[in-house]
């Protein structure tokens, strides 16, 4: 096989990968707070030819020196990108929209904290009879001391600018719960966890404390807005492009494995 194989062979198999990406995100161009990835790509190792040993020969060349064949490129990561999506209005009591990118809700699953921007919130009665605060797909919505838990007669509810929410019962009393909302810094470590959810690695074995992670946060710099959710930051305008042009990438390199396999029937042909 020829060079002009490999290289083709090893870029389409990454062209693979960044069309899948594309179509992850077209199919979450509706759901509520998902974010976005784009795929970054770099060059695999080249091989560099000195072919003109003496520099002088070159003065006023704009390129480097010598002659570089490459082997194709490959993914290196895919980023997520946290830049804010529309704010639609809802009224309903228990949406809630996060108006800062940096900042997630958090949640348990499976005795584990994870993260999202999907504040479509809900109720489930428990068998005490008392009510949780859960999201769309039923996992524990976190207050600042742990799972948020209503006692029964709850007659409405009503969420401040800083995330703190209260519940109004029938005999006229009230309480206050402070949404746990964390600010991650480094966001390019989360990891998509499934059901638009994100996870966080173990820190220990990357070498990261906690305070790299999650920025030092107070009621104060909390933004959210009651009966409205942010939508997808999906542009399908700019993924269909995207698609198109990768799509034709793709079969720009399926062209030329064509093409050298031709070019070898002929030397091959040579008699």
């Amino acid at each position: 096989m020829n060079r002009s194989m490999i290289t083709a062979t090893n870029t389409m198999t990454q062209l693979q990968k960044q069309l899948d990406n594309i179509s992850h995100n077209i199919s979450n161009v509706n759901t509520v707070g998902y974010k976005k990835r784009e795929t970054n790509f770099q060059e695999l190792l080249f091989q560099q030819f000195n072919n003109q040993p003496i520099d002088r020969n070159e003065v006023g060349r704009l390129t480097p020196n010598g002659i570089r064949q490459g082997t194709g490129a490959k993914v290196s990561h895919t980023s997520l990108q946290l830049n804010q999506g529309n704010i639609i209005t809802t009224e309903r009591m228990l949406d809630i929209a996060l108006l800062k990118e940096n900042q997630f809700f958090e949640i348990e699953v499976d005795g584990q904290t994870h993260y999202t921007k999907d504040g479509s919130f809900s109720l489930s009665v428990l068998p005490s009879g008392e009510t949780q605060l859960v999201t769309s797909d039923g996992h524990p919505v976190l207050s600042e001391t742990g799972a948020i838990i209503f006692r029964e007669g709850q007659t409405g509810f009503s969420i401040s600018n800083n995330g703190e929410l209260t519940v109004n019962y029938e005999d006229g009393s009230s309480e206050a719960f402070d949404l746990s909302i964390a600010q991650i810094q480094r966001p390019q470590l989360l990891q998509s966890a499934g059901s638009n959810f994100y996870a966080l690695p173990n820190l220990d074995n990357l070498g990261i404390l906690e305070v790299d992670v999650f920025a030092a946060i107070n009621r104060n710099d909390i933004s959210v807005q009651q009966g409205a959710l942010e939508q997808s930051n999906v542009e399908l305008q700019k993924e269909m492009t995207e698609m198109i042009n990768t799509q034709r990438s793709y079969q720009f390199n399926a062209k030329s494995i064509s093409i050298a396999d031709q070019m070898m029937g002929l030397v091959n042909g040579i008699r």
